[in-house]
């Protein structure tokens, strides 16, 4: 595990102890130290760790508030201690910390990550909901970060490369066609992808991420195109991202969407309707060369 989600997990470790003692003499150095010693022996990133923690309860009253307002089905008392406190570890980090240190993503993303850890069985779910929900309400703070930022640590050309693939996936049914999109945290619909394997081609990729994230055979029909960012990951640090597109049909069968740290739903699109969706500037392009292939291949719309 990673030094700084390890020290994530010792802070969520110390908020569920006094959550659940409501300790009015509750000692941050003495619990971090003592969790610390007891779970992650040798980890030495005690500042980031009380600074976290004091964030928390510092601000405690204003991120309960944010939580009920984003969960409004979920009254507080009735949300898990894991799931509370890790919402509240979340949202610290999403309002409160450096973002140059903690970015909006990686807030989301570690948050997601203890609650499939330490969580239930649709507390990752939950808590992708939640804090997607602030996100978007806030204006998506550091959406374009990792593609505008001018500043790197490594030349863009040495930077390491990850290779992925995906598709605008179609499919006939019911007179209609329809286009398969998965929906992320941050609020937008996009293309199901996933990385590329040693020894795979682009299309061979395609097919097994698809099928992994969203149970479905797929049928490659064509090319459409490609894309490359530079990403930020806390362990991995500034890496290109290529990602090729491809044009896939498939059958109109249930989507089955894996479980994954950034998406939180999958569906299928009428045509008409798919234009007016809330998608990422780098993707929308991609959707609408998919559209235009489908009227150049004239596919023939029936009843399944």
């Amino acid at each position: 595990m990673a030094n700084r989600h390890l020290s994530r997990s010792i802070v969520l470790q110390s908020l569920f102890e006094w959550d659940f003692r409501g300790d009015a003499k509750f000692d941050v150095d003495e619990t971090i130290l003592r969790n610390a010693t007891e779970f992650a022996p040798g980890i030495s990133d005690a500042p980031f760790m009380k600074k976290l923690l004091e964030t928390v309860l510092a601000k405690k009253s204003e991120l309960d508030k944010i939580i009920t307002k984003a969960a409004p089905d979920w009254p507080l008392d009735k949300i898990s201690i894991v799931d509370r406190n890790i919402l509240r570890i979340g949202l610290a980090e999403l309002l409160f910390a450096d973002r140059e240190e903690v970015p909006s993503k990686v807030a989301i993303n570690e948050a997601i990550e203890l609650a499939k850890t330490f969580g239930g069985e649709s507390s990752s779910k939950f808590v992708n909901g939640v804090l997607g929900a602030v996100y978007k309400e806030l204006g998506e703070p550091g959406k374009d970060e990792s593609k505008s930022k001018k500043r790197r640590d490594i030349p863009f050309e040495q930077m390491p490369v990850e290779k992925k693939a995906g598709a605008v996936i179609y499919s006939v049914h019911d007179g209609g066609i329809y286009i398969a999109l998965v929906h992320d945290v941050f609020g937008h619909w996009t293309l199901s992808k996933g990385g590329i394997e040693s020894g795979e081609t682009d299309e061979v990729g395609a097919v097994r991420a698809i099928k992994q994230e969203l149970g479905l055979d797929i049928e490659i029909v064509d090319r459409i195109g490609e894309n490359e960012y530079v990403a930020n990951h806390p362990e991995k640090g500034q890496h290109r991202k290529q990602v090729v597109y491809f044009l896939a049909k498939s059958k109109f069968e249930e989507l089955k969407l894996s479980q994954s740290g950034g998406l939180d739903n999958a569906q299928w699109f009428k045509l008409a309707d798919i234009l007016d969706l809330n998608f990422y500037d780098d993707i929308l392009p991609l959707v609408t060369k998919a559209l235009k292939k489908l009227a150049e291949i004239n596919v023939r719309v029936t009843t399944t």
